[in-house]
C-alpha cells in the first residue's frame, strides 16, 4: 500500500504540474487546455493531493524500516 501511495502520488504530482503549466499558458502552445484557468486550478488541486500522497507513502515506508 505504501509503494502504491508513493508511485500514485508522484504521478499525480507530475500530471498536476503539467496541467498547471498548460492552464497558466506557460507551455507556449495554443488550443485545448492552454490558458484555461479551470485547468490551472485542477492542476493545483491534483499536485497538492499528489504531494500529500507522496509524503504519506514515504512516511509509512520509513516507519516500517525503523521497526
Amino acid at each position: 500500500m505504501s509503494w502504491t501511495r508513493v508511485v500514485g502520488g508522484a504521478l499525480l504530482l507530475l500530471i498536476g504540474g503539467v496541467w498547471v503549466l498548460q492552464g497558466s499558458g506557460a507551455t507556449g502552445a495554443t488550443g485545448g487546455m492552454n490558458g484555461e484557468r479551470q485547468w490551472l486550478l485542477i492542476g493545483l488541486v491534483a499536485a497538492v493531493v499528489g504531494l500529500l500522497l507522496l509524503v504519506s507513502g514515504i512516511n509509512r515506508l520509513r516507519s516500517r524500516t525503523r521497526r
